[in-house]
């Protein structure tokens, strides 16, 4: 078992989104925690936007240096890739 500490995962999300629904339950089958940001939330859309030049759902961030964004289909084969580096060890 790797020593490395676990990825730290932000998602920006709203509640009806089917692409949200898709990466939380992903993240879920891969017992991944992750904190979930609501952008129905003004704060919260305009902290996404700023952080990440855009506003839509959803966002993925993970340690607090990959960003991305789009469907969770366009996100999936990216995040496996970081996520696989996290891993290995």
């Amino acid at each position: 078992m790797s020593t490395e500490a676990a990825p730290r995962i932000e998602i920006f999300t709203t509640p009806t989104c089917p692409d949200c629904l898709a990466l939380k339950r992903w993240l879920n089958a891969q017992g991944l925690a992750y904190v979930e940001r609501d952008l129905r939330e003004p704060e919260i859309a305009d902290e996404a936007k700023r952080r990440t030049g855009v506003r839509v759902a959803p966002i993925t961030i993970i340690d607090n240096e990959h960003v991305f964004y789009g469907t969770f289909a366009d996100q999936l084969h990216d995040i496996e890739a970081v996520l696989g580096k996290n891993r290995a060890a």
